[in-house]
């Protein structure tokens, strides 16, 4: 899925979503959530990337 500086491009509906716009979600695997966090699609809910937040 491409993605840039500027937004991620959605593979399931072609949506291309600006970081701010994107739902945040907790994460899975076992991710510390203070951590991370995972960006998904806020016109289908498709899990886009899962980003460092922790200091």
């Amino acid at each position: 899925m491409p993605s840039s500086e500027d937004g991620l491009e959605c593979s399931t509906c072609a949506t291309v979503v600006d970081r701010e716009d994107a739902i945040r979600t907790e994460t899975m695997g076992g991710l510390d959530p203070t951590r991370w966090q995972t960006l998904c699609c806020p016109d289908c809910g498709t899990r886009l990337k899962t980003v460092f937040v922790g200091g």
